[in-house]
């Protein structure tokens, strides 16, 4: 089933409603993110999709979700301090969210795509094209630098 995130309400950083639609025209990267997983490391390759692909057109969005083991236990202001001097991240950080169970937006949408069903584990990504439909999902284990992913970014930064 093809699913259009553009109509989806989110909360940002500072407790602002938006809609995944006020970024219609870019290519899309949203992912579920934690401080104290195994792949809390995966900051660092997002900035990098960031440097790399975002005067392409690429965002790359992230959703702190303390739903998998209590690995994002702190306040906006504590992940974000801590992805800018950890990992240099600078990617937009939203509001936390649930990925998993009683989900919340954009999961409640994006866990409807195909392969429809929960999301795993921290780290999940969702890649959602210009004009808002979900192209694709990668597992936790698909790294940021995989020849998967960014080929997969290349071509829906090409359509």
């Amino acid at each position: 089933m093809s699913v259009n995130v553009t109509d989806v309400q989110i909360r940002d950083a500072a407790g602002q409603e938006r809609r995944l639609g006020d970024w219609n025209g870019q290519v899309l990267l949203i992912v579920n993110v934690a401080s104290r997983c195994g792949f809390t490391r995966q900051y660092a390759g997002l900035q990098t999709l960031q440097d790399t692909y975002g005067p392409r057109g690429l965002a790359v969005l992230g959703f702190p979700c303390n739903d998998f083991g209590a690995q994002e236990p702190g306040t906006l202001p504590e992940i974000r301090e801590f992805c800018s001097l950890t990992y240099g991240a600078s990617f937009e950080l939203f509001d936390k969210v649930h990925a998993s169970g009683t989900t919340t937006e954009p999961y409640t949408t994006l866990t409807r795509a195909e392969p429809a069903g929960d999301v795993a584990w921290n780290f999940e990504k969702f890649l959602i094209g210009r004009d808002g439909t979900v192209l694709a999902r990668f597992k936790s284990n698909v790294e940021p630098d995989s020849a998967e992913l960014k080929s997969a970014i290349e071509a829906a930064l090409a359509a």
